[in-house]
């Protein structure tokens, strides 16, 4: 398999590459609208066809990618199922794999953060690898007080679908802002703030709703914009709007559109 952690500066996103390497189909994980271009010059550094993307939930903190990469390229939509996107190619849900190529996922549910969000766990090789997206963060976890989010029930998303896998499981979250780039579940058990030395649901829960959070900045555009697979409303700020449109990309990456699309 082909993997690459690749990050988006302005909403601490990242996205992941999985590629086959016998088929040379991948995925990207959580796509940028911002970083297309940059994902596209990956795609075509390493000779690799963009089967599908996948989302872990509605972001509110930046666009999707996953419509403008479906333009430039003819990849798929994947969603959660439970999100209901007239967009949307296919929808994942849990029990149901995901596979691209060789490459097969297992959808997790995992509300808390929003109330349909999904983590994807890769269990193949030395160590599973857990996609966490805004779920669990790297000692610390996604906030809860918009989008149907709950502390409870992000509490018991992390203990029974996250905790109960071995502790050497490496978690690549969708956010970091502290330049950090993997943890494991063990040390999240022991070292998270909110969550590790055995805190009790009524804990998190308290710690979750006195946490007083500023309002997202690009809430109000960013999830009516990706309930839409990433297409801009017309409420998206003039600062933010440069790569809304779908334009002629550089000569140099104008032969992996043509080899895809």
């Amino acid at each position: 398999m082909i993997f690459r952690q690749l990050f988006e500066p302005d909403s601490s996103t990242y996205t992941y590459l999985l590629a086959c390497e016998r088929t040379g189909e991948c995925v990207l994980i959580d796509p940028v609208i911002d970083t297309v271009e940059r994902d596209l010059g990956v795609l075509q550094a390493l000779g690799l066809t963009l089967t599908y993307t996948l989302e872990t939930h509605i972001h509110a903190d930046h666009l999707t990618g996953a419509r403008k990469l479906r333009a430039y390229t003819g990849s798929k939509i994947a969603v959660p199922a439970m999100d209901q996107l007239a967009c949307a190619d296919i929808g994942v849900e849990e029990g149901v794999p995901f596979r691209v190529g060789d490459i097969e996922l297992a959808p997790l549910f995992t509300p808390g953060h929003t109330g349909t969000h999904h983590a994807y766990l890769l269990n193949k090789g030395m160590q599973p690898v857990l996609f966490t997206g805004d779920a669990l963060l790297i000692e610390a976890c996604g906030r809860t007080d918009f989008q149907s989010g709950d502390p409870a029930a992000l509490y018991q998303s992390i203990h029974n679908k996250f905790f109960k896998l071995v502790d050497e499981t490496l978690v690549y979250p969708a956010h970091d802002y502290e330049g950090r780039q993997i943890t494991t579940i063990g040390q999240e058990k022991n070292r998270n703030p909110r969550l590790g030395q055995g805190k009790s649901l009524a804990e998190f829960v308290q710690i979750m709703n006195e946490m007083k959070l500023p309002y997202p900045r690009k809430i109000d555009f960013a999830v009516p914009g990706n309930q839409a697979c990433g297409q801009c409303p017309e409420n998206v700020p003039e600062q933010y709007r440069g790569p809304c449109d779908i334009t002629a990309l550089p000569i140099e990456l104008q032969r992996i559109v043509g080899d895809q699309g």
